[in-house]
């Protein structure tokens, strides 16, 4: 039987070891960060800052904390950004926190393995972990995945305790609530594992009459940690889980579940991510021990379950990728310890553990292949972005600054200049156009800073060529510098030149668009086109505050001046303030009593903030004193989602005409014969 004090001494030198041998890749790996990298560093600093840990940021409230995630849940940037402030910000410092994360993952693999079959399994399931060339690849990419997977496990594992016999009690509940509200709190896929695991244990829970008010309990402290960030990013989670899982589906070409292609996708897939030999060795052992009906009994049920209905799920899944299976490799590596410890316990005594130790070590060397042959062939020389950076900041690196980034490539895009621009306090962010024949006036009337590329433009490519040449032949920019491209071609730097025409700042354009919602849809699609466009031309977003001060400052002097009640409504959208977009709009609502827009508006921020009873009172009011097709529709949509299930009649109709009625609105009036 192994002593406790050689379990964690094992267990914390496989954590040391897989320790050093990231900290040794990252210092032979000297590729820049790639869009997705570069995004969660981002994410990492954005939230560093906003706990006041990194310069260049203080702290300004929770809002503005939930402000910077938008899209994705921020457990994981809170604290890659606390450890950025400690580590450092390079890349290679930053990264420390994935090791971190990864011993969170460990231990709760471990501590699950030995409470499956004992020390051994946990240890070497522990051991798979390190091993696994897929969870290997994430340990040195700053990615989300090793953070997902930790937050999973433990969430698992200790729902799983609960589920025991011996398990109903308060203290297992609210683990595994807050465990599972971490693993919600890092990323939204984590529902794929998680939903099918936890509805079981409510039903299961709830079957248990001294389960049931644990199960409330558990519930409702879930709700509670994960309700602030979602209900004040609900309209922008929802968006992005849109394009990131249907949109980016359709756009990729991925099989869907109603093919086989679609249902094998991943299982081909996982000897390269789980690693063959203890795919195999694993495998071989399960099936050893099902044939001989000696699979030991325990809570191997529960772990089989949570395994095939993440795996179901995230088949169904619309959008493949290999890392949505990362949350499922540490299961597996579960039942893969159990099945090679049954393979080897029917062997000779003799050949055990040379057997599995000559596996380890092949396992090992494959990994380390696969982790050497994602670098070979190393460009002549670094990608230039250091330098790059260095010359946009000159000698004032903290001023606020914007650079527009036509090329899109991995290790030099908007993403990774944004990173580097803000190092160590910096104020230069980077920001894209060239997407489209639409950006070209606006850059040439408002841009300050342009990167282009000679040679391929990556994922831009195909509009960045007449983008590009209208930047070198309107006359309005300067060359300033010019770089070599590892893969060829140059990058260049272009520069407003001094005796260009100056743009009209957009604070002083804004409030006239603001005032065209009162038009209704109509006046919606100029607005957020120049609101678009403004936010890539200024990264930092200077023209708010400008705007906000202004709009206050003439409403000092006219309390009713519409302009600048429109002005601060649409700010406080912007700004994911609804409440107090409900405000200026409620004002705007009784100064123009007969029309309908500026209730809708309120209706729909009413909505985005989860107050819908108040929403649907607001839009029921003002439909009786101006009847609106729309204010209807939004009535009773606002009542559907907030239970008043007796309108559903009523919505059916209004629904409909509602949207019909927009659509009239946008429709261009038909020219006379």
């Amino acid at each position: 039987m192994m002593s406790a004090r050689l379990f964690w001494s094992l267990l914390l030198l496989l954590w040391g070891l897989s320790t050093l041998w990231d900290r040794l890749w990252l210092g032979w790996d000297q590729r820049l960060p790639s869009w997705d990298q570069a995004d969660y560093l981002n994410s990492a600093m954005d939230h560093g800052r906003a706990l006041g840990l990194l310069p260049g940021g203080g702290w300004q409230g929770w809002q503005a904390l939930l402000d910077h995630s938008p899209k994705i849940p921020p457990l994981a940037s809170l604290v890659n950004g606390t450890v950025m402030a400690v580590a450092g910000d390079h890349p290679d410092q930053a990264a420390w926190t994935l090791s971190l994360w990864f011993a969170l993952l460990l231990l709760g693999v471990a501590l699950w393995g030995r409470q499956l079959g004992g020390p051994a399994v946990g240890l070497l399931a522990a051991l798979f972990c390190v091993l696994s060339p897929g969870l290997a690849e994430w340990r040195g990419d700053y990615v989300l995945e090793i953070p997902l997977c930790a937050g999973c496990v433990w969430s698992l594992w200790l729902l799983g305790r609960w589920l025991r016999p011996s398990g109903a009690s308060w203290a297992a509940a609210l683990a595994a609530a807050v465990a599972t509200a971490c693993a919600l709190l890092i990323k939204q896929s984590a529902l794929l594992l998680l939903l099918g695991p936890g509805l079981w244990a409510v039903v299961a829970g709830w079957r248990e009459r001294r389960r049931r008010w644990q199960v409330l309990g558990a519930l409702a402290l879930v709700l509670l940690l994960v309700a602030p960030w979602l209900g004040h990013n609900l309209i922008t989670v929802i968006g992005g889980t849109n394009r990131a899982t249907l949109e980016s589906a359709a756009r990729e070409g991925d099989p869907n579940a109603a093919s086989l292609a679609g249902w094998i996708w991943y299982p081909q897939r996982l000897p390269l991510l789980a690693g063959p030999l203890p795919l195999l060795g694993g495998l071989a052992g399960a099936g050893l021990a099902l044939w001989r009906r000696c699979w030991p009994r325990g809570d191997d049920a529960w772990l089989w379950g949570v395994l095939l209905s993440g795996w179901l799920l995230t088949t169904l899944s619309p959008n493949k990728d290999p890392r949505y299976l990362a949350p499922l490799l540490p299961l597996l590596a579960l039942l893969l310890a159990r099945g090679w410890l049954l393979l080897v316990a029917v062997l000779r005594p003799a050949w055990r553990w040379p057997l599995l130790g000559a596996g380890l070590l092949l396992s090992a060397a494959s990994t380390l292949q696969g982790r050497q042959q994602a670098v070979l062939g190393p460009p002549p020389f670094a990608q230039p972005l250091p330098a790059i950076v260095a010359a946009v900041q000159g000698d004032d690196p903290e001023r606020l600054r914007t650079l527009i980034v036509v090329p899109s490539r991995p290790q030099l895009n908007q993403h990774s200049i944004s990173y580097y621009g803000r190092r160590q306090g910096g104020g230069l962010v980077g920001r894209q156009l060239g997407s489209s024949a639409a950006d070209i006036q606006p850059a040439l009337a408002q841009a300050e800073l342009v990167l282009l590329a000679t040679g391929a433009q990556g994922s831009v490519r195909r509009s960045a060529a007449r983008f590009s040449d209208a930047i070198r032949t309107s006359g309005v920019f300067v060359l300033q510098d010019a770089w070599p491209r590892p893969e060829g071609g140059t990058y260049e730097l272009w520069v407003r030149r001094s005796t260009a025409a100056l743009p009209v700042p957009f604070e002083q354009r804004f409030p006239a668009l603001a005032a065209g919602l009162a038009q209704g849809p109509v006046g919606l699609d100029p607005v957020f086109a120049a609101v678009a466009s403004e936010h890539q031309l200024d990264g930092h977003r200077t023209y708010q505050q400008h705007v906000r001060l202004q709009a206050l400052q003439r409403l000092e002097d006219q309390p009713q001046d519409q302009q600048a009640l429109w002005s601060l409504a649409l700010i406080a959208v912007l700004q994911n303030r609804p409440l107090e977009a409900d405000h200026w709009f409620e004002r705007l609502q009784q100064l123009d009593s007969g029309s309908p827009w500026p209730a809708a508006y309120r209706a729909v921020v009413l909505t985005a903030a989860g107050r819908l009873w108040q929403a649907t009172a607001v839009a029921d009011a003002a439909a009786r004193q101006s009847p609106s097709a729309v204010l209807l529709g939004l009535a009773d949509l606002s009542a559907l989602l907030g239970a008043q299930l007796w309108r559903l009649p009523s919505a059916w109709q209004s629904i409909p005409a509602a949207v019909e009625a927009v659509e009239q609105q946008l429709s261009p009036p038909e020219s006379g014969r």
